[in-house]
């Protein structure tokens, strides 16, 4: 048995969507849900592998290794991984940002964009930041990401939409990677051949995904809802690929977590398995 958690947002359609018309071994099962949650269930030996929060496997490097050719990333905006402001970042000194509870990688993110680039020291609090009933007093920013991210972009009422993939890479020059493929050390001792397998079938989906854009987004983009134009453009700027400049991106990002005592040093080198 290989138990595989796929994220459920319109992110990882162009993989997920030709995963799902492919005829797969019986012992193959996918299990969905936020990143958080799958960063929960690979911790608690639920899945086996999957995409999960990049912070999850820097928080825990001696579990996991990274699989080659697959992320989900971006080199500059991301277009669905925002903090959403009254103000400019540089006035929200002091002030209370709430974080989404859904990714793990952008909570940190944000802290490493306002703390360390915009110099300012926010109070945080995690919850809903949208949807009927959610309610923001006193809230001067909110962290928002995926599908809950593209519809504040249309429908919130924030001045300011700082996008937090261009930020990184404004300041960096590098691209962002927010969810990588981990898999358990545990099931690599045990069956490293199904792995390999498995990571084959996600890249051969990737590469078929990127040459099925338009018929993906015709597909999925009536779930935010956005028309297909919109969607066709946020997915262009998605990227599942894990070269080298982006494992040199999870080099700085995981040395800025384990500057700020938020990863352990064993974080690095990366251990990816091919």
């Amino acid at each position: 048995m290989a138990r595989i958690g796929m994220v459920n947002y319109i992110n990882v359609a162009p993989i997920y969507e030709i995963w799902k018309e492919q005829i797969l071994p019986d012992d193959w099962q996918v299990v969905e849900g936020q990143p958080s949650q799958l960063n929960i269930l690979l911790a608690e030996d639920r899945i086996d592998m999957g995409f999960v929060s990049s912070y999850a496997y820097a928080a825990r490097p001696e579990r996991y290794q990274i699989l080659a050719d697959l992320s989900i990333s971006a080199t500059g905006p991301v277009g669905s991984v925002f903090l959403f402001s009254q103000a400019e970042p540089e006035t929200l000194d002091g002030k209370l940002i709430r974080l989404t509870g859904q990714s793990d990688t952008s909570v940190r993110l944000v802290k490493i964009i306002l703390e360390e680039f915009y110099r300012v020291k926010p109070r945080y609090e995690i919850g809903e930041v949208c949807g009927e009933g959610v309610r923001l007093d006193g809230v001067s920013a909110v962290l928002a990401i995926g599908d809950d991210a593209l519809r504040l972009r249309t429908e919130g009422p924030y001045p300011v939409q700082l996008d937090l993939g261009e930020v990184w890479h404004e300041r960096t020059g590098l691209p962002f990677v927010f969810s990588v493929c981990a898999v358990r050390e545990a099931f690599l001792a045990e069956q490293p051949e199904n792995a390999r397998a498995i990571r084959k079938m996600l890249v051969e989906c990737r590469q078929q995904g990127a040459v099925r854009m338009a018929e993906i987004c015709d597909r999925v983009a009536r779930r935010i809802p956005m028309d297909c134009e919109t969607c066709s453009a946020y997915l262009m700027g998605i990227q599942h690929d894990l070269s080298p400049v982006k494992c040199q991106a999870l080099e700085r990002f995981f040395q800025y977590l384990i500057d700020r005592g938020e990863a352990p040093p064993s974080a690095l080198p990366l251990k990816i398995f091919q």
